[in-house]
C-alpha cells in the first residue's frame, strides 16, 4: 500500500515541470501519443462550447480556444480576450491563459507566452499536461490524498488490482467490466491478444461511456513503455464518466421515489373522482324519484310504489351508505398521504367535494323522507275513497231503485175519471208519497255530500260520480214539483171525495216509515267499515249491540202493521168493498215487510261474524304494535349508548393507538354483529305497514329513527377507526413517540371543550390565525386532531422538497438549465421517463436547443409551487 501522504502537491507540480525540462526531447513515439491524446482531451471539453481543434500547437496559437478550454474545465469566466490578428494580441490572451493557471496554485516552470504563439510542440504538449494535471487528475482522491503520478495508485482508486497492465489492453477492460460488467464479458479476453483487448475498450468506452478514443492500440503495443501522460489522462475519464454516473444514478432514485409518490396519489385523486362522480349520479338519478307526487287511481298501484320504496330502502340504498362512508375515509387517507410527502391539499373537483356530496345526500334523504310520508297519506285517501266510492254507489243504488216509475207516478191524471173514494184515495195516497219523499230527502243530502267529498279527495272517478249525482238531483228536483202539481190537483177535487178508507191510511202511513227504517237497517247493516283501533271495533259493536235490542220493539211494529192489513181484509171480506186489491195509499205490502224484515234478521248475524273477525283483526294489529315497539324501545337506546361510548373512546387515551384501533375494531365486530336485530325489526316494521298501521302509541321511535341512528352509528365507528389509522400512519411517518401523541391529545382536549373531536378556530388564541391556514386548508372551520398531529410535527419531517428535485434533475441534464428526452430515458425507468416527458413544457431559455425540456417548472409544479 502506497503512502500518498509523503507526496505534497506543490513540490509534485514541481518535479513534473523538472521532468518534462529533462524530456524535452521526448521518444518521438510518446509524442506521437501524447499529441492524439492530449487533442482527443481537449476537443472533449471544447465540444461543451460548441468547437474543437485540429493541430494543437496550431490552434493554441492565437490563445482564444486555450482560454475557452479553461472556461469550459474550470466553470469559471476569464480576462476579455483579444480579437486581434497580431502577434502581441496572440501572446496577451496565451499570458492571460498562463496567469489563469497560475492563479490555481500551479507554478509553470520553463513555459512562456512566446513559444506557445510560435507553435512550440513541447512546450504547447507540457502545457496542455499541466492542466490535465490540474483539472482532470489532481481531483482523484484515494482515502483523502490527492493521485498525481502513480497509476498503481489511480487503480486503488477505482477498485482494481494493482498487477493490471495497461500494455495488454486487460486493464482498460477491467475497469470498464469494474463498474459496467455488462459491456464486457471479461472472462473471454485474452492476455496474448492486446490488440483485441485495447480496441475492445476503446470502442466501449467511446460508444457507451462517451470516452473519445484518446489512444490507439497499435501504438501502445508496439511501442515498449506508452508514454505514461497519455495513459494517465485517458484513464483520469473513466473516473469522471463513473463518478458522474455513480450522481446521476443517486439523481435517478430520488426523482423515481418522488414520481412514485406522486403517481400513486394521482391514482388515489382519480379514484376519488370516480366514485364521487358515480355516487352523485345515482343521487341526481334517484331524487327525482323520490320527488315524483304523481298519484296513483289504484289501491293496488299504491301499494305497488310502496313495494318498490322499500326495496329502493333495503337493497339499494346500503351500498350507497358505504360508499359514500368509504369516500370519506378515501378522501382523508389521500390528505395525510399528501401531507406526510410534503404535498398541497388534495382539492376535489367543483361539486365533488365531501361537503357537496353531504348537500346531495341531505336532499336524498329529505325527498326520501316525504316520499315515504307521501305514500302513506295516498295509500289512507285511496283507501277512504274507495269506502266513500262504495258507500255512493250502495246509496245511489237504493235512491235510483226508489224513484223509478216515480215521474210515471206524479203524471197520471187518474183522478180525473176516480170516484170519490177512488179520490180519497189518491190523495191519502199522494199524501204517503210525500211523507216517504221526505224522507228520501237525507239520503239524497247524504248522496250529495260524499260525491263534494270524492271531489275534495280527487277521486280520479269524480266525472261519473258528479254525472250520476248530478242526474239524482235533478231527478229530485223533479219529483218535488210533480209532487207539488199533482198536490195542488188532488186538493181541487178533495171536497168531491167524502169516503176514505181510513184502515188502508192507517196502514200505509205505519208501513212507509217502518219500511224506511227497514231499508235503513239493511243499507246500516251491508255498510262497510273502516277502523284502526280495538277501540274504534268496540265502538261499532256496542251500536250494534244496542240496535238488536230495538229489534223486539220492531217486531211489535211490525205486527201490528200486519194486523192494520189483516183488518182490512177483514173488512173487504165482511163488508165487500170493492177496491182495486191493492191498498190505494202505499206500495208497500205485507210480504215486502216480512221479506225486508227476514232480511233484515238474516244481515244481523253476517254483521256479527264481521265485527268478530275486524276484532281479530285489531287485536293482532295491536300485538305487531306492542312487538315493534318492544324491540325499537331496546335497540333505539343501545345505538344511543354505542354513540356515546365511541365518542369517549375517541376522546380518552388509554393505552397505545394500536390498543384503541384493535378496540375499536373490537367494538365495530360487536356493532356489526347486532345488524341480525335490526333485520328483525325492519320485518316486523314490514308486517305492521301491510296490516296498514299507521301508528303506534307504546313506543316513540320510529323505523326511520333506528335506520338513521343505526348508519350515524356504522358511519362513526368507520371513521374513528380511519382517525386512528391516520394517527398510525402520521406517527411511523413523523417518528412521533406515544408519550408525545398523549401530550397532543391532551393539548387538543384543551380545546375541545365540547368533546366533538374537532376544535373551533374560535377557541384558538388570535395568534393562531395563520396556523389555520396549514390545518384547515379547505376552510370546513373545523381542525381535526390529525390535522393538529400533522402540524405539531410537520417541521421535524424528513421530506423531499422541489429544490431538492431541480437538483437531482439538473445532475442527470450534466448541469444544463434544461435536459432532453433521451437523457431521461437512459437515467430513468421506461415508464417515469416517460410520465416526465409527457408532464414537462418545452425550455424557452436563450441556450436551448431543439427538444429542450423544462424540468424546473415541472419540479415546483410537483409540490404545488406552479401549475404544469
Amino acid at each position: 500500500m502506497y503512502n500518498m501522504e509523503h507526496y505534497d502537491e506543490e513540490n509534485y507540480y514541481m518535479q513534473q515541470e523538472d521532468d518534462w525540462d529533462r524530456d524535452l526531447l521526448l521518444d518521438p513515439a510518446w509524442e506521437k501519443q501524447q499529441r492524439k491524446t492530449f487533442t482527443a482531451w481537449c476537443n472533449s471539453h471544447l465540444r461543451k462550447a460548441g468547437t474543437q481543434i485540429e493541430n494543437i500547437e496550431e490552434d493554441f496559437r492565437d490563445g482564444l480556444k486555450l482560454m475557452l478550454l479553461l472556461e469550459v474545465i474550470s466553470g469559471e469566466r476569464l480576462a476579455k480576450p483579444e480579437r486581434g490578428k497580431m502577434r502581441v494580441h496572440k501572446i496577451s490572451n496565451v499570458n492571460k491563459a498562463l496567469d489563469f493557471i497560475a492563479s490555481k496554485g500551479v507554478k509553470l516552470v520553463s513555459i512562456g507566452a512566446e513559444e506557445i504563439v510560435d507553435g512550440n510542440a513541447k512546450m504547447t504538449l507540457g502545457m496542455i499536461w499541466t492542466i490535465i494535471l490540474r483539472f482532470a487528475i489532481q481531483d482523484i482522491s484515494v482515502e483523502g490524498s490527492i493521485v498525481f503520478k502513480f497509476l498503481p495508485f489511480f487503480l486503488i482508486t477505482l477498485s482494481l488490482p494493482r498487477s493490471l497492465s495497461w500494455k495488454d489492453g486487460l486493464g482498460f477492460c477491467a475497469l470498464i467490466h469494474r463498474h459496467r460488467p455488462e459491456l464486457i464479458d471479461y472472462g473471454k479476453l485474452r492476455k496474448d491478444d492486446p490488440m483485441t483487448n485495447l480496441n475492445t475498450a476503446f470502442d466501449v468506452a467511446e460508444k457507451y461511456l462517451d470516452i473519445p478514443k484518446m489512444l490507439d492500440a497499435e501504438d501502445i503495443v508496439g511501442t515498449a513503455r506508452p508514454d505514461e501522460k497519455a495513459i494517465m489522462t485517458y484513464v483520469s475519464s473513466f473516473y469522471h464518466a463513473f463518478s458522474g454516473a455513480q450522481k446521476a444514478e443517486t439523481a435517478a432514485n430520488r426523482i423515481c421515489k418522488v414520481l412514485a409518490v406522486n403517481q400513486e396519489n394521482e391514482q388515489l385523486m382519480e379514484d376519488y373522482e370516480k366514485l364521487a362522480s358515480d355516487l352523485l349520479e345515482w343521487i341526481r338519478r334517484t331524487i327525482p324519484w323520490l320527488e315524483n307526487r304523481m298519484p296513483e287511481n289504484t289501491m293496488q298501484a299504491m301499494q305497488q310504489k310502496l313495494e318498490d320504496f322499500r326495496d329502493y330502502r333495503r337493497l339499494h340504498k346500503p351500498p350507497k351508505v358505504q360508499e359514500k362512508c368509504q369516500l370519506e375515509i378515501n378522501f382523508n387517507t389521500l390528505q395525510t398521504k399528501l401531507r406526510l410527502s410534503n404535498r398541497p391539499a388534495f382539492m376535489p373537483s367543483e361539486g365533488k367535494m365531501v361537503s357537496d356530496i353531504n348537500n346531495a345526500w341531505g336532499n336524498l334523504e329529505g325527498a326520501e323522507k316525504g316520499y315515504e310520508e307521501w305514500l302513506l297519506n295516498e295509500i289512507r285517501r285511496l283507501e277512504r275513497l274507495d269506502h266513500l266510492a262504495e258507500k255512493f254507489r250502495q246509496k245511489a243504488a237504493i235512491h235510483e231503485a226508489w224513484t223509478e216509475g216515480k215521474e210515471d207516478m206524479l203524471q197520471k191524471r187518474d183522478y180525473e175519471t176516480a170516484s170519490l173514494s177512488e179520490i180519497k184515495a189518491l190523495l191519502k195516497k199522494h199524501e204517503a208519497f210525500e211523507s216517504d219523499l221526505a224522507a228520501h230527502q237525507d239520503r239524497v243530502e247524504q248522496i250529495a255530500a260524499i260525491a263534494q267529498e270524492l271531489n275534495e279527495l280527487d277521486y280520479y272517478d269524480s266525472p261519473s260520480v258528479n254525472a250520476r249525482c248530478q242526474r239524482i238531483c235533478d231527478q229530485w228536483d223533479a219529483l218535488g214539483g210533480l209532487t207539488q202539481k199533482r198536490s195542488e190537483a188532488l186538493q181541487r177535487t178533495e171536497k168531491l171525495l167524502e169516503t176514505i178508507d181510513q184502515l188502508y191510511l192507517e196502514f200505509a202511513k205505519r208501513a212507509a216509515p217502518f219500511n224506511n227504517w227497514m231499508e235503513g237497517a239493511m243499507e246500516d247493516l251491508q255498510d262497510t267499515f273502516i277502523v284502526h283501533t280495538i277501540e274504534e271495533i268496540q265502538g261499532l259493536s256496542t251500536a250494534h249491540e244496542q240496535f238488536k235490542a230495538t229489534l223486539p220493539e220492531a217486531d211489535k211494529e211490525r205486527l201490528a202493521i200486519l194486523g192494520i192489513h189483516n183488518e182490512i181484509a177483514k173488512i173487504v171480506q165482511t163488508y165487500h168493498v170493492n177496491i182495486a186489491g191493492t191498498n190505494p195509499y202505499t206500495t208497500i205490502n205485507p210480504q215486502e215487510i216480512n221479506a225486508k224484515w227476514d232480511k233484515v234478521r238474516q244481515l244481523v248475524p253476517q254483521r256479527d261474524q264481521a265485527l268478530i273477525e275486524e276484532h281479530a283483526r285489531q287485536q293482532n294489529n295491536e300485538r305487531l304494535r306492542r312487538q315493534f315497539a318492544n324491540q325499537a324501545n331496546v335497540i333505539g337506546p343501545w345505538i344511543q349508548t354505542k354513540m356515546e361510548e365511541i365518542g369517549r373512546i375517541s376522546i380518552e387515551m388509554h393505552g397505545t393507538l394500536e390498543d384503541q384501533l384493535t378496540h375499536l375494531r373490537q367494538y365495530e365486530k360487536s356493532i356489526v354483529n347486532y345488524k341480525p336485530k335490526i333485520d328483525q325489526l325492519e320485518g316486523d316494521h314490514q308486517l305492521i305497514q301491510e296490516a296498514l298501521i299507521f301508528d303506534n302509541k307504546h313506543t316513540n321511535y320510529t323505523m326511520e329513527h333506528i335506520r338513521v341512528g343505526w348508519e350515524q352509528l356504522l358511519t362513526t365507528i368507520a371513521r374513528t377507526i380511519n382517525e386512528i389509522e391516520n394517527q398510525i400512519l402520521t406517527r411511523d411517518a413523523k417518528g412521533i413517540s406515544q408519550e408525545q401523541l398523549n401530550e397532543f391529545r391532551a393539548s387538543f382536549n384543551h380545546f375541545d371543550r365540547v368533546s366533538t373531536r374537532t376544535v373551533l378556530p374560535a377557541t384558538l388564541h388570535i395568534n393562531f390565525s395563520r396556523i389555520m391556514s396549514i390545518v384547515d386548508p379547505n376552510r370546513m372551520g373545523l381542525v381535526t386532531f390529525q390535522a393538529f398531529i400533522d402540524f405539531m410535527s410537520r417541521e421535524t419531517a424528513d421530506t423531499d422538497t422541489a429544490d431538492q428535485v431541480m437538483a437531482s434533475f439538473k445532475v442527470l441534464a450534466g448541469d444544463k438549465n434544461y435536459i432532453l428526452a433521451d437523457e431521461l430515458r437512459r437515467e430513468l425507468p421506461p415508464d417515469q421517463a416517460e410520465y416526465c416527458i409527457a408532464r414537462m413544457a418545452p425550455y424557452t431559455g436563450p441556450d436551448g436547443v431543439p427538444g429542450a425540456l423544462d424540468y424546473m417548472s415541472f419540479s415546483t409544479a410537483l409540490y404545488g409551487e406552479s401549475d404544469l
